[in-house]
């Protein structure tokens, strides 16, 4: 009994199974459950994965990559992230084609020349394609074009991405082929096949980092990118070191408005230009034309600008345009030069400040501009109040704060240098506003001599003139003694003329 028990053969319980050792097709074990007599083998070597270690690069590999990140081999138009992109590609490919010990490696290009090279072929493309290597010569393969990226699951029994590459050798990452991107697969929008965001979207970073190069380096950027130099016909101009001194010797020119650097053939020196002043003031008192003279002396004071002369000259020339814009009602172009008046008084140049600061303050009290009037006063020094065209502005505009008319009309027909000529621009506003007040204060009527002297017309006539023209001519009556304003139906006559006249000027 126990000779048959033993002599019966043994079977085993269970099959053995190779352990899996990655996450890629399951191998099948290397014997199967058999009825045979001899013991089931363990899983053979040849079933597992091949154990591959560090490739080791040949020593040519190795001195190109150190040559394309030495210091002296780096252009500052390359990015380096892009560099190291393009040499991966390189020495990948170069493992693909099998060419990785065929290609002359001291003479191939750097990357960084590889990507400059790419630029001037195809300017206007920040993605090119990057051709494989074979045999030391760029050629694009049908193998290339359907070459995709690696899924995760086979990316471990992957030949290439179970190699390192010698600059990262000391680094566990992920396996090269997952941190390649092919430019024909790359979606327009920027993101990564994933919906990430993929790193070709740094490339602005490098643009900018590219554009606060030195000098020397841009200038080796331009001569390396043909669609980058510029040529001398479309260079933008260069604004010139130093003030241009005119050869013109005409004294009279039309005036234009610059649009490019000025020519020194069409501007007059100093010495031209104050010769050419004179001759406008007898042509100004001889003819009187003021469209002309105005565009003489703007094109007298472009000269002046252009040559940036700043002297007793200038506020002189300055001053005369200014007076004869005021005789002329021409706001526009008094501003103007009064505004280059104030900068000219500020250097102590000379002229006439005081004159100038009356006018500004006449000039706000037709404008009723109350915000820079009150800058005004702030700034007055003691000595200009006490200026006698400086005190009859101020005097004016206290009586009219009052509402002191009789006093204001006195001060109107008293007025210094060409304040009048500002005056005459708001005298009617507050006329108007005075016949109000005589015809609420005076019943039921004053003769019409009373109000031509208060209002400080030049005659009766034209005191009766004015209030007709303003809609009041039934309460002018005449009689034997005269003419008389019935003041006693005046009140609420002048008032809708009185609101016209009191709208805030506009200046052209």
């Amino acid at each position: 009994m126990t000779y048959a028990r033993n002599s019966m053969p043994s079977t085993a319980a269970f099959t053995a199974v190779a352990a899996r050792r990655n996450f890629g097709t399951q191998h099948k074990a290397a014997s199967t459950h058999s009825s045979s007599t001899s013991p089931v083998p363990s899983a053979t070597p040849s079933a597992n994965p091949p154990d591959k270690g560090k490739r080791d690069w040949p020593p040519p590999v190795r001195s190109y990559v150190q040559r394309s990140f030495a210091d002296g081999n780096i252009l500052p138009d390359v990015d380096r992230h892009e560099m190291e992109t393009k040499l991966k590609q390189v020495i990948s490919q170069s493992v693909e084609a099998g060419t990785l010990a065929t290609i002359d490696w001291d003479n191939l290009p750097l990357p960084q020349v590889m990507i400059q090279d790419e630029r001037r072929r195809t300017p206007n493309s920040h993605f090119p394609s990057i051709p494989p290597i074979q045999n030391g010569h760029s050629n694009l393969t049908n193998e290339t074009k359907s070459n995709k990226r690696k899924s995760a699951e086979f990316e471990s029994s992957d030949d290439t991405g179970s190699r390192s590459l010698p600059w990262r050798q000391s680094h566990g990452r992920d396996n090269f082929e997952s941190r390649v991107s092919y430019p024909d697969k790359r979606p327009r929008n920027g993101a990564g096949p994933d919906g990430g965001f993929s790193k070709s979207n740094q490339a602005p970073e490098g643009r900018k980092k590219r554009f606060q190069a030195t000098p020397s380096a841009a200038s080796s950027v331009a001569s390396t990118r043909p669609w980058r130099i510029t040529t001398s016909q479309d260079a933008e101009p260069t604004e010139p070191k130093g003030p241009i001194v005119g050869r013109c010797q005409d004294l009279e020119k039309k005036y234009f408005r610059l649009t490019s650097a000025p020519n020194p053939d069409t501007v007059r020196p100093l010495h031209v230009l104050e010769k050419t002043l004179d001759h406008l003031k007898k042509k100004w008192r001889r003819e009187n034309k003021y469209p002309y003279i105005c565009d003489q002396f703007k094109s007298l004071r472009q000269d002046l600008t252009v040559q940036r002369i700043k002297t007793s000259f200038t506020v002189d020339a300055y001053e005369i345009h200014a007076r004869i814009a005021l005789e002329e009602g021409d706001l526009s172009e008094y501003n103007q030069c009064q505004t280059q008046l104030r900068a000219l008084y500020a250097q102590n140049l000379g002229g006439h400040p005081f004159e100038f600061l009356a006018y500004r303050i006449l000039y706000f009290l037709h404008t009723s501009n109350r915000t820079d009037m009150n800058d005004v006063l702030a700034d007055l020094t003691p000595t200009e109040k006490r200026h006698p065209a400086v005190k009859h502005a101020l005097d004016a505009r206290s009586a009219l704060a009052l509402g002191n008319y009789h006093r204001f009309f006195q001060l109107y027909l008293d007025t210094p240098n060409m304040g009048a000529y500002l005056m005459d621009m708001f005298v009617g506003r507050e006329r108007l506003s005075a016949l109000s007040a005589v015809c609420r204060a005076y019943k039921p009527d004053v003769r019409l001599r009373f109000v031509t002297e208060e209002l400080g017309f030049d005659s009766d006539e034209d005191c009766a003139r004015f209030i007709c023209e303003h809609g009041a001519p039934h309460l002018l009556d005449e009689r034997d003694d005269g003419v008389h304003l019935l003041t006693g139906k005046g009140p609420g006559c002048f008032d809708s003329a009185l609101k016209a006249a009191s709208a805030r000027p506009g200046v052209k």
